[in-house]
Parts: C-alpha cells; sequence; structure tokens
C-alpha cells in the first residue's frame, strides 16, 4: 500500500492509511478521462439514496454497518469518525456564440456540451471532480454497562459554479466549465452493548451504521452515475479509544472468539491499525485489509491503487505520450501530482522500487 498524500511524514500512520483507503480506485491508470476503464469511477464503499436502494433490490447499499470489539473500563471513551469522498460534476460546453460575452446571467443555449476544450493550450475535460467529506468525531463515554446509543444527522448543501474561459482577459467567452455538487444528507448511529456471555471482562460490541437519506426522486428512471453523485464514496469508519483496547476479529483471543464471530459487517471490514501491538484505533474499510497495514517504505506516493507495484506503474508512467500526460495534467489535480512526482523522481528514490531484501539470516 501507498501513501496518499505528498507531505508523508507529516501525518500519522493512521491517517496515512485511512487516507490511502479513502482514494483507492479513484482513477486508474492511464489516468486520463479518455480511458476506457476511466469512463466511470471504480468506486470502493458506495453508500448510496435509500430510494435508489430499493429501486436496485438492494444490489446498491444505503448503509454500511461495522461491528467490532473493545475491551473497556471505568473511564474509557470512544470517538468515532466517518470519511468519505463526495463526487463533483464537471461539465464542459463550447461557445457557439464567437461574439460571446459575459453579462452576468449566461445563457444555456448559447453554448454546447463537449467531452472535451482545447483553450489557451489546456485541456478541459468533462468529467467529475471529488471533495472530502468528513463526520465526527462523535465522543462517547463507555461508563454505562447497560448499553449506549448515540445518533448524530448531517447534511451538506449543493452548489454550483461556472468558471468562464475567454479568448483573452476581456475577449468573447469560448467556453465553460459548470461544476455542480448534490446535496447530501445522513445518518451516523453508534450502538454499545456488554457482551455479557463472554468470558472476557468488560467485553463490549461496538455497532456502527452509515446511512445515506439523501432524497432521490425517480430512483427507477436515473442512472447509476446520477446515483454516485447522491452517494458517499469509499465510505470509511475510523474508531478510537481511550483507556481500553479494541480486539482483532481476524485473531480475537479464545475468551472472545464466539462473540467475535457473532460480528455483522456490511460492506466494512474492520482491522486495527497503527502500529503493530497497539489496540487503540480500528480502521473499518470497504476494502479488505489485514491488521496493522502498512504504508510501503520504498513507495513515493500514491497511485491511487493500494495493491500497487510502484516500479511498473511508475515505469508505464515515464512512458505516456505527451499528449498523453498534457491530459492527465487537465484532468484532475491529484493525477497531475502524481504525474510531476513521477517525472521528477530521484534515481535512488526509483531504484528503492525495484525490490528490497527484509530478514535475511546468513549463517
Amino acid at each position: 500500500m501507498s501513501a496518499t498524500t505528498e507531505s508523508r511524514k507529516d501525518r500519522s500512520l493512521v491517517d496515512r492509511v485511512a487516507a490511502a483507503v479513502l482514494y483507492e480506485g479513484y482513477v486508474l491508470y492511464p489516468y486520463r478521462p479518455s480511458s476506457v476503464k476511466n469512463q466511470q469511477r471504480w468506486n470502493f464503499g458506495v453508500v448510496c439514496p435509500e430510494s435508489y436502494s430499493i429501486a436496485q433490490k438492494g444490489t446498491e447499499a444505503a448503509l454500511m454497518q461495522t461491528e467490532c470489539l473493545l475491551v473497556a473500563g471505568p473511564a474509557s471513551r470512544l470517538s468515532i469518525t466517518v470519511k468519505f469522498l463526495q463526487l463533483i460534476s464537471r461539465q464542459v460546453s463550447t461557445s457557439v456564440n464567437s461574439a460571446l460575452e459575459s453579462s452576468g446571467a449566461i445563457d444555456g443555449s448559447d453554448f454546447r456540451p463537449v467531452s472535451a476544450l482545447e483553450h489557451d493550450g489546456r485541456i478541459y475535460n468533462t468529467w467529475q471532480e471529488a471533495v472530502e467529506r468528513e463526520v465526527g468525531p462523535i465522543s462517547v463515554e463507555l461508563s454505562n454497562s447497560g448499553g449506549i446509543t448515540e445518533s448524530r444527522t448531517f447534511e451538506f448543501g449543493a452548489t454550483e459554479t461556472v468558471e468562464e474561459l475567454r479568448a483573452s482577459e476581456a475577449g468573447p467567452i469560448v467556453g465553460l466549465v459548470r461544476r455542480v455538487q448534490s446535496s447530501l444528507a445522513g445518518q451516523l448511529e453508534v450502538i454499545v452493548t456488554p457482551c455479557k456471555n463472554s468470558k472476557l471482562a468488560g467485553l463490549l460490541k461496538v455497532n456502527v451504521q452509515v446511512s445515506n437519506t439523501t432524497p432521490f426522486e425517480d430512483p427507477d428512471d436515473k442512472s447509476r452515475d446520477e446515483a454516485l453523485l447522491n452517494s458517499f464514496v469509499s465510505t470509511h469508519t475510523v474508531l478510537r479509544v481511550q483507556g481500553g483496547e479494541f480486539v482483532s476479529l481476524l485473531d480475537p483471543p479464545e475468551e472472545a472468539g464466539a462473540v467475535a464471530a457473532e460480528c455483522r459487517n456490511v460492506g466494512a471490514y474492520p482491522v486495527l491499525v497503527g502500529v503493530e501491538g497497539e489496540r487503540d484505533c480500528m480502521l473499518s474499510s470497504p476494502i479488505i485489509l489485514y491488521d496493522y497495514p502498512q504504508i510501503a517504505a520504498e513507495s513515493p506516493g500514491d497511485l491511487f491503487d493500494g495493491t500497487e507495484i510502484d516500479e511498473i506503474l511508475t515505469l508505464r508512467i515515464l512512458t505516456l505520450t505527451d499528449a498523453e500526460k498534457r491530459e492527465i495534467r487537465a484532468s484532475d489535480d491529484r493525477a497531475r501530482r502524481l504525474l510531476e512526482r513521477t517525472e521528477t523522481l530521484p534515481l535512488e528514490e526509483f531504484m528503492k522500487l525495484h525490490g528490497a531484501m527484509k530478514g535475511v539470516n546468513r549463517k
């Protein structure tokens, strides 16, 4: 797994692993909108509007559920944060009126939607962008042995912006870039119950449900792309505990094995995360991970694929044509940074990608 930001040293291991999960599959090699594999996002952890889930007969989830175990004491406190991406529609249009000037209100009839527009040496693509969203943290005191329920609703409002492309600073408008962000609404619910039949003292079951309550009319007539613009994407949950410790669901102690087997996770895979041996943090990921996932020390940065072979992808990026690189730079800021980082990668950093031998005992 590789890191997702340029300043890896400034972020904790937990944050970097969570960020890698957040952008898993966000855009795939060759990182161009015109590539067939990028015509539709390869989204993990999608939580769609409930009405769309019903219309799709449950093949699309409107809820993500995490169930995990922790051992708590009288002063323990639990903190839960949910993170996801919200997709933004980016539509490029070209002017059908060569003399058009801005008058404050732009008449849509003067523009024709296009898949791409070249202007002033740059390519503008109709595609999707993404903004990071965070809900929480919800803080829960674990001193109530009878059970605890906390709930929070959340909303992100709709926005629309229009960028004018002009032939010159005061010249006519030759195109528009319209960005539309739909409103989102959801609910985060946390239920903590004691495991009374467990032999492990102080064992609690934590249930976290993230549901999408966004109104979505006429779901039978809507495409999946339209539903994605009203969905939580790459949804994951970070749980932290003070004065207690989480129990591994992959390798639980014998006293908690039966209870761990009963934990029901829907679209989520909770694992211990952080420095190996620590048990104060758990990441509930939409992709399958192991306990204590690590950021590869040899990886210079994110390639939007946590199972990547960095050397191969780096070499492939360097073989892209100038036209392909130009499209990448114009398509997405994160993809542009990826390309720029790869093109300026020092030789010594590149050689590290070729492999490393670890733990070799010489006799």
